[in-house]
């Protein structure tokens, strides 16, 4: 009993109490942190992986004129002098 009374023991027992919950860096605020750091990161790691997807897509449309126009013709509705283009739009579903 007499070292809980400890003037030691009790400073010591008020600052962990005051770092736990009531600083500026409480564990709540660490927690918060770290899922926010986590969904940085799963984000960062898609972002990379679609900057792949985006770079080998150049690339392909650079080296192979095929593929350049079946782009233009499928994005930008771009013809052939004589063409007829049809776009026909898939339906919608109303929820």
């Amino acid at each position: 009993m007499k070292v809980l009374l400890n003037k030691f023991v009790l400073t010591g027992l008020a600052f962990t109490v005051w770092a736990l919950f009531f600083d500026q860096n409480d564990l709540m605020s660490m927690r918060q942190k770290e899922r926010e750091l986590d969904n940085i990161k799963d984000n960062i790691a898609y972002l990379n992986s679609e900057i792949n997807k985006m770079s080998k897509e150049r690339n392909d449309l650079i080296k192979d004129p095929q593929k350049l126009e079946q782009y233009a013709r499928e994005n930008y509705k771009m013809k052939h002098e004589g063409e007829d283009v049809y776009v026909v739009d898939k339906p919608t579903t109303a929820n």
